[in-house]
């Protein structure tokens, strides 16, 4: 196996976990998706996290940075459209908030660890 192939390998567990992190948020019912349903909960001081798909519009990324800025609510850039509204079992989602504390810094940790594993390398 190449240096290359593991750096892949390794890539791709950590996102398949940041995923399935989300997945078990949609499944214990602590996942708002969309614009309207993740600006409500953010505004309502329930959000833990939000994440932006990458190929989200430009106006929405910074919309929500805003907002999440000025609610003090940690947000991040992650996976695409597709990727997030497979992992909630839905269609492409280009924005989702988590509302529970302990999933929310699992997929911190996990989205930190993805992109450090990938500069450290």
């Amino acid at each position: 196996m190449t240096y290359m192939m593991y750096l892949k390998g390794r890539y791709q567990s950590l996102r398949d976990k940041v995923l399935s992190y989300i997945g078990l948020a949609m499944k214990s019912g602590n996942i708002s998706s969309g614009e309207f349903s993740t600006e409500k909960v953010v505004k309502n001081m329930t959000a833990f996290l939000v994440i932006i798909a990458k190929d989200a519009s430009e106006n929405t990324k910074k919309k929500f940075q805003n907002m999440c800025s000025f609610y003090e609510v940690p947000v991040y850039e992650y996976g695409t459209r597709e990727e997030l509204g497979h992992a909630i079992g839905k269609d492409y989602r280009a924005m989702l908030a988590i509302r529970d504390e302990g999933l929310a810094k699992a997929v911190i940790k996990n989205i930190n660890r993805e992109v450090t594993d990938i500069w450290q390398k």
